[in-house]
């Protein structure tokens, strides 16, 4: 791995696992430079491929999940820590699918279960996306349902 500020050559100086063991965390130190910075190397769903609602498909990427879920949580409050572990989480149940191709429907519900347990603002915005929300009242009808979950917990 080469430095990102001087693109020199790196060594590991801490390596430990990270996120319920599914990265690797490692500290690099430059070689020229010495400065530090952290990287981390994680399980990809290589071979994923995403079956659109127009029937298209295309290869499963993690930054476009990222994505999505960011413009939801903006001006939120959270940590990068949390959010990884947010998208990690999200992650986790689809592979744990345990299928070559996945449904945008199943990403999409596995992103609205666990954003309303992480920010229910967050929530609305990608739901209100994500289901095409026409008016005001569905607003009010996922607000109801929250609240009806919230409840009966």
């Amino acid at each position: 791995m080469n430095c990102p500020i001087c693109q020199s050559t790196t060594r590991v100086i801490n390596s430990r696992t990270a996120d319920q063991e599914k990265a690797i965390k490692r500290r690099r130190l430059c070689i020229h430079c010495n400065r530090r910075f952290t990287t981390y190397e994680r399980m990809e769903l290589a071979g994923l491929e995403v079956s659109k609602r127009n029937g298209s498909k295309e290869p499963y990427l993690r930054h476009k999940l990222e994505l999505g879920v960011r413009k939801a949580l903006e001006k939120r409050p959270y940590t990068e820590q949390q959010f990884q572990k947010l998208i990690s989480g999200i992650e986790n149940d689809i592979f744990d699918l345990g299928k070559d191709t996945v449904l945008s429907e199943q990403i999409g519900q596995a992103v609205l279960s666990h954003l309303r347990d992480f920010d229910k603002v967050a929530y609305l915005r990608f739901a209100s996306v994500y289901r095409k929300f026409g008016s005001p009242k569905a607003f009010e009808r996922e607000i109801q349902k929250l609240e009806h979950l919230k409840n009966s917990k």
